[in-house]
C-alpha cells in the first residue's frame, strides 16, 4: 500500500511539475484562460501585456495627427518662402502646397542687408561661445570630479547653490555694466558661457572614468593635464557631443541678452533680427536688405525666408550628434 501511494505521490508530483497552467504556451499568455479567450483580451508576453488591433489603430491615429500638426507648419513655412509673389497674395499670406519656386525672397535677405550681417553674427557668436563654453565647462568638471583635491567640495556646493537660485535681470545688468560689456558681442557670450546643469553632467561623467586607467597614467608619470587631455576629453566624447549642442542651440536662438545689452542695431544676432521683423512685424524695406529694388516679395515671404534661415543650421547639425545624445545623457545624468 505505501508503495502505491509513493507512486501516486510521484506522479502527481511530476504531472504537477511538468503541467502547462491553461491558456500558457512557451512564455505567452492567452487572455481568459486559453484559446477561447482569444480576441477578447491583449495577450500577455513576458508580463507584457500587448495591445490589441483596436488599440494599435486608435494609437496610430493619434501618432499621425500628432507627426501632422508638428510637420504642416515647417511645409507651409518652406512653401510659403518659395512660393511666387502671386500665388502669396491669392493665399493670403500661407501657402502649403507652391505650384512654383520662386528664391526671391532669399535673393532679398542675402543681398547683405540686416538679415546677413545678422546671421554672420549669429554665426561667430555661437562658434565662440560654444568653444569657450566647452571648455570652462570641461575643465571646472574634471577639476570637481577630483576626489581629495583641495576646495572640491566647497566649489561644488556653489555650483549646485547656482541651480537653485538666479541673479535676476537687474543685478546681471549691473554686472555686464560694470565689466564694460554692454553694446559688445561679448556681452551675448561671457553671461552664458558656463551652465551649473551641464558642469553637473560633464562632472558624473568624468567621475565614471575607470580609476584603473587614471591611476596606471599616474604611475606612468602623467601630470592632471596630461590625464584630462589625453584620457578624459578622448572619452567623453559623447557628453561633449550632447553639452556642446545645448550650448550651441543656446547661443544660436539667443534674443534676450541681446535686446537687453545692445542698443546698437548692427550688432543684433539674428534671432532679434527674427523677432523684430516676423515676431513685432516691423516692415523689412529695400533699405533694410541693402538693395535697390523698385519691388519686393511680400512681407511673409521675406519673414519665412528668415525663419528658414534660423531653424536650418540646428537641424543640419542635430543629425550628427544624435548617436551621441543617448548615451551621453544617460551616462552624465543618471549616475555620479
Amino acid at each position: 500500500m505505501s508503495t502505491t501511494m509513493t507512486a501516486g505521490a510521484g506522479e502527481s508530483t511530476g504531472r504537477g511539475a511538468g503541467a502547462t497552467p491553461p491558456g500558457r504556451r512557451g512564455g505567452r499568455t492567452t487572455g481568459a484562460g486559453g484559446p477561447a479567450g482569444r480576441g477578447t483580451r491583449s495577450a500577455v508576453i513576458d508580463g507584457v501585456a500587448m495591445p490589441g488591433p483596436f488599440e494599435r489603430t486608435v494609437k496610430g491615429i493619434v501618432l499621425t495627427i500628432a507627426c501632422a500638426l508638428v510637420i504642416l507648419p515647417f511645409v507651409g513655412i518652406i512653401s510659403t518662402s518659395l512660393a511666387t509673389p502671386e500665388q502669396v497674395t491669392e493665399a493670403g499670406g500661407f501657402v502649403l502646397l507652391p505650384t512654383g519656386i520662386d528664391l526671391s525672397a532669399y535673393q532679398m535677405i542675402f543681398a547683405g542687408g540686416v538679415v546677413t550681417q545678422a546671421l554672420w553674427i549669429s554665426i561667430l557668436v555661437t562658434a565662440i561661445g560654444t568653444t569657450l563654453s566647452l571648455a570652462l565647462t570641461t575643465t571646472l568638471g574634471w577639476a570637481l570630479s577630483r576626489k581629495g583635491a583641495f576646495g572640491v567640495r566647497a566649489m561644488l556646493l556653489v555650483v549646485l547653490i547656482s541651480l537653485l537660485f538666479n541673479p535676476g535681470i537687474i543685478p546681471s545688468y549691473l554686472v555686464v555694466q560694470r565689466l564694460g560689456l554692454l553694446d559688445t558681442l561679448w556681452a551675448l557670450i561671457i553671461p552664458t558661457s558656463v551652465s551649473a546643469f551641464n558642469v553637473v553632467v560633464v562632472r558624473a561623467f568624468f567621475v565614471q572614468l575607470p580609476n584603473e586607467v587614471i591611476d596606471a597614467a599616474r604611475i606612468d608619470g602623467a601630470t592632471e593635464w596630461q590625464l584630462f587631455w589625453r584620457i578624459g576629453l578622448p572619452l567623453s566624447k559623447p557628453v561633449l557631443a550632447v553639452v556642446g549642442l545645448f550650448y550651441g542651440v543656446g547661443y544660436w536662438n539667443a534674443f534676450f541678452n541681446a535686446l537687453l545689452y545692445l542698443s546698437d542695431a548692427s550688432k543684433w544676432p539674428l534671432q532679434l533680427v527674427l523677432r523684430t521683423y516676423v515676431v513685432d512685424g516691423a516692415q523689412l524695406g529695400s533699405q533694410d536688405l541693402g538693395i535697390d529694388a523698385a519691388s519686393l516679395p511680400p512681407q511673409t515671404s521675406l519673414q519665412m525666408a528668415i525663419l528658414v534661415v534660423s531653424i536650418v543650421p540646428v537641424l543640419l547639425v542635430y543629425p550628427f550628434l544624435q548617436r551621441h545624445f543617448a548615451k551621453g545623457m544617460l551616462t552624465g545624468a543618471v549616475k555620479g
